[in-house]
């Protein structure tokens, strides 16, 4: 898919460079990308509708945050972004991968520990965003508890029986699992979270482990452990060095279950298919 001419003009006014080259890139789901080159200068471009302009404007936020965050990780720097015609757009520092070795995944584990040492007095954030393309709410709540039912699963799970995609009698399910959430879950601070942490959205580059695509809030750090390993985990050097940086209380495998309801009710609402089963079976344990 070659770039809409209305973006390519809008990115030369920005870097006041004409675009030399353009190179599809794959791997999205949500967003049409491409390596672009503007003069000498690489850069990584994405777009979508106009209508979801916010969606890259709260992902630049999401990539500042993470850079004030740890000076550890590449944070791609964000070029610019935009509305051009029927488009919007996000321009991004180009990283160029390299292959993820052994010990990129012992650093990462101890990096994102530290990073999750980053915490707030609320869980949430001040701005909304989004995971994927949809809507993520962040209203702070002084209980994570609170913040995972009222801000994660309900919105979601209502999203997902309005659609016709679950049946309405998940909600007694789940309305089970809340109630026992208090025991079931541990008291973490609220630490400063990728958000959207599964192994498309992070690639090693110059010697560092880059982070990009976040969905950025203050929550407890285990629900970013979870989601992890849902899509087949990370390397085994990751989790001892995280592990061994900050530990996590005992029963972590049976808590991470409960975590990723959220990541596989997102891929409900967004894909559908097999995912409808494995929420079904997590909440029929309640």
């Amino acid at each position: 898919m070659s770039i809409p001419a209305s973006v390519v003009s809008s990115i030369e006014q920005k870097t006041g460079e004409r675009v030399r080259s353009q190179q599809p890139v794959g791997g999205g789901s949500i967003n049409a990308a491409a390596r672009i080159t503007c003069g000498d200068q690489p850069y990584f471009l994405k777009w979508n509708r106009a209508d979801l302009a916010d969606m890259f404007e709260t992902e630049a936020k999401g990539l500042d945050l993470l850079r004030e965050a740890s000076s550890a990780f590449k944070i791609p720097e964000v070029a610019g972004s935009g509305v051009s015609d029927q488009h919007s757009w996000l321009l991004l520092e180009w990283l160029e991968p390299q292959t993820t070795r052994d010990r990129d995944f012992a650093g990462f584990g101890q990096h994102l520990a530290m990073m999750h040492k980053k915490t707030s007095e609320s869980y949430g954030l001040d701005h909304n965003n989004y995971i994927g393309r949809l809507p993520q709410s962040n209203t702070f709540h002084d209980s994570w508890v609170d913040f995972f039912i009222n801000e994660r699963i309900s919105p979601q799970l209502k999203n997902a029986v309005d659609s016709g995609k679950l049946s309405s009698g998940l909600h007694q399910n789940a309305e089970r699992l809340f109630g026992r959430l208090s025991e079931l879950l541990t008291n973490e601070p609220a630490s400063i979270l990728h958000g959207d942490l599964w192994s498309g959205n992070f690639l090693s580059t110059g010697n560092k482990i880059a982070l990009i695509d976040p969905a950025v809030y203050y929550g407890n750090r285990e629900i970013e452990l979870a989601f992890t390993q849902l899509f087949g985990g990370f390397s085994g050097s990751f989790y001892n060095s995280y592990f061994e940086t900050w530990p996590v209380e005992s029963g972590f495998e049976q808590r991470a279950s409960i975590y990723n309801l959220y990541p596989l009710l997102v891929h409900v609402n967004l894909f559908g298919g097999g995912y409808c089963a494995r929420v079904e079976s997590v909440l029929s344990r309640y």
